[in-house]
């Protein structure tokens, strides 16, 4: 895990960091590098979270970004979440198993009822994109778009 991962992990009360109010949105993950990885924006009204993802995309930094997003989906309650790859890179086939098995559960436990996905041009990106909506579809609605603005109609479509 990267070391920013760990940083956070270890604090004593992760939760403290995460804290979505007036004012503070959107909310920035970063790096080990410091390069941003995640940018949250939160809906109130629409129950809806936008997480729109950068740089490139490794296991550990999907694994590090999920936890966060757990936390914030604890925290918020959110329905609906806009998930938006498509400024990211990278290899990320190794996150599938805890996607899968140890996130969607947590998430759907916390509120999540649909995901809209939105991937890279990336070839390789569409094949991992692919694999992971065909693991989670079983689970929730859940839908892959290369616009934003279509997965943001299909969501309120599933409100």
């Amino acid at each position: 895990m990267s070391s920013l991962g760990l940083a956070f992990y270890d604090a004593p009360n992760p939760e403290q960091y995460l804290q979505l109010r007036d004012g503070q949105q959107p909310l920035f993950l970063h790096d080990e590098h410091g390069s941003p990885l995640l940018r949250y924006t939160y809906y109130p009204a629409e129950e809806l979270m936008h997480a729109q993802w950068h740089s490139n995309l490794t296991t550990d930094a999907v694994i590090f970004g999920g936890h966060t997003t757990l936390l914030l989906a604890q925290q918020l309650k959110y329905r609906w979440l806009l998930n938006d790859i498509s400024l990211a890179t990278g290899d990320w086939t190794e996150a599938l198993d805890w996607l899968e098995f140890e996130w969607l559960p947590q998430a759907q436990e916390y509120g999540l009822r649909a995901c809209a996905h939105v991937f890279t041009p990336s070839m390789y990106n569409q094949f991992v994109t692919q694999e992971y909506l065909t693991r989670l579809q079983a689970y929730l609605p859940i839908q892959s778009f290369t616009e934003l603005e279509a997965a943001q109609a299909w969501l309120h479509g599933q409100q």
